[in-house]
């Protein structure tokens, strides 16, 4: 069995060729999915620490809430679901892949209204539970685009639709991390200081509204061809196929490999998970206001942003996605120890535009090689669940070790932290390294059973 190319052979494809990709429809339909994927995740983490620090909430009690975010580290659950199961009436009337995702959508839309009508001084569980819900929607959502996306190009344009993904989930992320700050900010009533609830209130209601972009982008959007699947004839041929072939394929198609392909995507993005959930707690405790945390992000973040996910597209297809992989881990784990020097600085407005513009630019290379490879892992029968396997490893360590995230603040200071989340990058190095070999070698196999050429609309 030959390697797979997408993550091993740089495609030898013209400049220009690679750079028209995205402005293929599949690549702005993405760009608009992609918004409407990254929308909730910093509103049941990296924003809701904010508003919670900015309430009085203890560091401790944050990291601990960063454990809504499991829902993502364990999406691989119900994702065989996802892959096989219809959602009468929607699946009749917008196919398996569209169905799912917008009934994902409305889950979120309804957990974020719920996150906007809750005052966490009176009580943290009413507020918890809408966070769950969100976080659920959010990873089910997650499931049905990875499938949707995987199943809507070839191979080669894979990197190219993992940038627009990446692209639009980082404005997304912007919106809601530094949107929201603007809205809330916006909202205030004059003349009261402190922690405004009627002012979060309204952010979130704005946030609840900004997943239209996604609704109307499945209702708009045309269902990837359907890959024709054996009809399991009982049940228990049905949770074979479902269940447990699936797992079974990535196993049979890797062999050994399939260890070190697991612990790599297991770690790879340590850095960023453990550290984000400080980063906006650190900017309260730091003193910057959030008009300023909010005009940074928006400013610099997006440009970097930008840069960095479209380079990381770019440079995976000329170069291969395993030198973009092994480049966007080094990034990674070095812009951290910029948020180390920032500790030291205290409230320096121009020390924070720089170190967010790297970290973006670091985020935005790293993620967008990460996607690409994740998605050359899978077999396009099994793409939901396989895809949900990958991403969900990759969140599962991390935001668990998050969770001690404010335990370890507090008992260390924010210097020592940031610089313990960048020397949690370093086995990752290793990881890439030893992947890149094995690939070479030629040990990795795993090409599709059917070439993704062959089923792409």
């Amino acid at each position: 069995m030959s390697a797979p190319q997408a993550a091993e052979a740089p495609p030898s494809l013209p400049w220009r060729d690679a750079l028209k990709v995205y402005l293929e429809p599949a690549s702005l339909r993405m760009l608009a999915l992609g918004f409407s994927a990254g929308l909730p995740l910093l509103l049941v983490l990296g924003t809701l620490s904010f508003r919670l620090r900015e309430a009085g909430v203890d560091r401790s009690t944050i990291g601990f809430l960063s454990w809504v975010g499991l829902a993502y580290g364990f999406k691989w659950v119900w994702a065989p679901l996802v892959d096989r199961l219809p959602i009468p009436p929607l699946t009749t009337l917008l196919g398996r892949r569209r169905g799912w995702l917008l009934l994902a959508q409305l889950a979120v839309v309804a957990g974020l209204a719920g996150m906007a009508f809750n005052d966490p001084r009176d009580g943290l569980p009413p507020l918890v539970w809408c966070a769950l819900l969100t976080a659920f929607g959010s990873a089910t959502q997650d499931i049905a685009l990875d499938a949707f996306r995987i199943e809507s190009a070839a191979t080669r344009k894979q990197a190219a639709l993992a940038a627009c993904y990446q692209t639009g989930y980082r404005l997304a992320m912007i919106w809601a991390g530094a949107g929201v700050l603007w809205v809330a900010a916006w909202a205030e009533l004059p003349g009261l200081a402190g922690y405004q609830n009627g002012a979060w209130k309204t952010a979130y209601l704005v946030m609840a509204a900004s997943m239209a972009i996604g609704v109307v982008t499945v209702l708009l959007s045309p269902e990837p061809v359907r890959v024709a699947l054996p009809k399991p004839k009982n049940a228990g041929e049905w949770l074979q196929s479902v269940l447990i072939e699936p797992f079974a394929d990535f196993i049979r198609r890797y062999r050994w490999q399939a260890a070190l392909i697991l612990s790599l995507i297991a770690v790879y993005r340590i850095s960023d998970v453990v550290m984000g959930i400080m980063a906006n707690p650190f900017y309260v405790d730091m003193g910057f206001t959030k008009d300023e945390v909010a005009t940074v992000s928006k400013i610099y973040g997006v440009v970097m942003t930008l840069a960095g996910a479209f380079v990381g597209g770019v440079l995976s297809m000329k170069l291969g996605v395993m030198r973009v992989l092994m480049l966007g881990a080094v990034l990674s784990a070095a812009s951290n120890l910029l948020f180390a020097g920032l500790a030291s600085r205290g409230h320096d407005l121009t020390a924070l535009v720089l170190v967010v513009s790297a970290d973006n630019l670091a985020g935005g290379i790293a993620s967008a090689a990460f996607i690409a490879y994740l998605s050359s892992l899978t077999n396009i029968s099994y793409s939901a669940t396989q895809y949900a396997l990958f991403s969900s490893l990759m969140l599962l360590l991390p935001k668990f070790i998050a969770g001690y995230s404010g335990v370890f603040v507090d008992a260390y200071g924010y210097k020592a932290f940031f610089i313990g989340t960048a020397a949690l990058g370093l086995p990752v190095l290793v990881l890439v390294a030893l992947a890149s070999r094995a690939a070479a070698n030629g040990k990795t196999a795993g090409q599709t059973s059917a070439p993704r050429s062959e089923l792409a609309p």
